[in-house]
């Protein structure tokens, strides 16, 4: 007997970083006045920027704002902060009280989908296909440049194969190769449709028949994706994708209870179900690894507290999944109140999975940042002098890193030991901390060589100035000797040139003359060898240049 699916619920998660310098330039009106690029964000998110972005705008809506404003006790804010540590709710969530304070340095968007139906449909050259329905869009922008897009979908009553393969199929962005498409392994096309009073219309679709290979380092990314960015220019290189072809999966899936054996919770079938949600593969009859090792991956990537009641929960690298048997009643957790481990899974359990992916794209981001800031300054050490503007970038990136691992990273996110639990191991398999420690050693050694590139050009100044400072010194004292008062012969031979001594006159103003003009000669040429140094000293910051 196959095992059916009683509800599958799915996060597809995209992380993307924006390059605020470009969006900033190409859109300066939504940041006039000169404001921070997360001061702006609301204001570029509501302009329509891209080529199809009109046409998408007019079928499916624009992208609104998306802040918790009420927060009594049954509100999805109370529900969904209660859970975190007061730092946590100021800084992870988007809030706006009845004061309009708002100290959270993010903007979460959402595109409302009421009254109408929107489905993501995919299919294959093996004639396999599947449609979905979207029933939540939510856009995460953070005030580093970081983006999630959040597309969730839900199906009802299917069977366990097409759950699996919806999973698998949806998450895919591009193609690695064009093999993947003609084998099946890739989507032949993926669309959005949405349905209104009886009709259905086209969103966005892609077939990657026309995709042309890379622009640059970019992949051809799904107009799925970026029909819904349309606020981004993808051509234009306004943004990246942070992983790779595939979306994070963060999925939900209760196994119907009359589909399979009374004893199925406790049975092998049941954990080989399991690893195939939770390592996103396609349905199969055993482990679609070596049983021994993905045994041992599984002990390490599943939470069994649960277990006993037929709920595991398991993290990877690209997903994060439950699966439970059946809508049940949670010890006093009542039914009629919702499913618990569904309530969970939507709240809590989302939000972490969004910080956790957050620090992972955030990472990623500093790693790629943190390579070019050491290219850059490599490639100035060929002359020995660091440019100005590099410098700099060096210094943004060190103050950038310090304000994400003190305002941004917490270890413990949760106040609840099973919540913990779960963050924990999200970030154990993103490995942050690691990459954060990585990082962090980096930047200190940048740091530390920009130091002794300072300390160097510093005593090469101070050793200037004693040189300039010994040869003024010694011709304003020899100047001076020659320019003072004295009288009789001194005066006679020296400043009159009386008699015979005319020419001790004119020897004594010519050499006075030439240590004076050799002086300021000297210093003058001092000066202009190292004219970048006084330049840069000289030069005003531009306003807004670490914004």
């Amino acid at each position: 007997m196959a095992a059916g699916v009683l509800h599958q619920h799915t996060y597809f998660l995209f992380p993307f970083s924006v390059d605020k310098k470009a969006v900033m330039e190409h859109h300066g009106m939504s940041w006039a006045g000169g404001q921070f690029f997360i001061d702006g964000v609301e204001a570029w998110v509501a302009e329509h920027h891209s080529a199809a972005a009109g046409a998408v705008t007019a079928k499916l809506g624009s992208w609104r704002r998306a802040a918790y404003t009420s927060f009594d006790m049954d509100s999805p804010a109370y529900q969904d902060m209660v859970f975190f540590h007061p730092v946590v709710r100021r800084v992870f969530f988007d809030t706006s009280g009845a004061d309009g304070s708002q100290e959270s340095l993010l903007r979460v968007f959402s595109i409302p989908l009421e009254g109408r139906r929107l489905w993501y449909e995919a299919e294959d050259k093996k004639g396999r296909s599947a449609r979905i329905e979207v029933t939540d869009l939510r856009l995460f922008l953070f005030a580093n440049g970081i983006g999630i897009l959040s597309i969730g979908a839900e199906s009802y009553g299917i069977g366990c194969e097409q759950a699996l393969w919806i999973n698998e199929s949806m998450r895919k962005v591009y193609p690695s190769s064009s093999r993947q498409i003609r084998e099946g392994r890739f989507p032949s096309r993926l669309a959005l449709i949405l349905e209104r009073d009886g009709k259905e219309e086209v969103v966005a679709q892609e077939r990657f028949e026309n995709c042309g290979g890379m622009n640059g380092f970019l992949p051809p990314l799904s107009s799925t994706i970026t029909s819904l960015l349309y606020f981004l220019d993808y051509d234009q290189d306004e943004f990246e994708p942070m992983l790779d072809e595939r979306m994070i999966v963060h999925t939900y899936m209760a196994i119907d209870p009359a589909t399979v054996p009374a004893d199925y919770v406790a049975s092998e079938d049941y954990e080989i179900l399991f690893s195939r949600v939770l390592y996103v593969d396609r349905a199969g009859s055993d482990y679609r690894y070596d049983r021994t090792f993905i045994r041992a991956k599984m002990d390490q990537q599943i939470y069994r507290r649960w277990s006993h009641q037929g709920t595991f929960y398991g993290a990877t690298g690209f997903s994060q999944a439950t699966i439970c048997l059946g809508n049940f009643n949670c010890d006093e957790h009542d039914l009629a109140e919702g499913f618990l481990i569904h309530r969970m899974f939507t709240g809590r359990y989302y939000l972490m999975a969004m910080v956790a992916l957050f620090y992972r794209a955030t990472l990623l981001f500093f790693s790629e940042w943190t390579a070019h800031v050491s290219k850059v300054l490599y490639i100035d050490q060929q002359d020995g002098r660091l440019n100005i503007e590099n410098i700099r970038l060096a210094n943004d990136l060190r103050a950038e890193f310090l304000h994400f691992a003190n305002y941004w990273y917490f270890d413990e996110l949760a106040n609840k030991e099973e919540e913990i639990d779960h963050f924990m191991l999200m970030c154990r398999e993103y490995r942050t901390d690691t990459i954060k420690h990585e990082i962090e050693e980096e930047v200190e050694k940048l740091n530390a060589s920009l130091h002794n590139y300072y300390q160097f050009r510093n005593t090469e100044a101070v050793n200037r100035l004693a040189m300039l400072s010994l040869i003024f010194g010694a011709g304003a004292v020899l100047t001076g000797f020659f320019g003072m008062n004295f009288g009789r012969e001194f005066e006679s031979w020296f400043f009159l040139g009386r008699g015979h001594f005319e020419w001790l006159h004119y020897t004594a103003v010519s050499i006075v003359a030439i240590l004076a003009l050799g002086a300021l000669g000297f210093g003058l040429y001092v000066v202009v060898s190292n004219w970048q140094d006084y330049r840069e000293s000289l030069t005003l910051r531009k306003p807004g240049d670490s914004k």
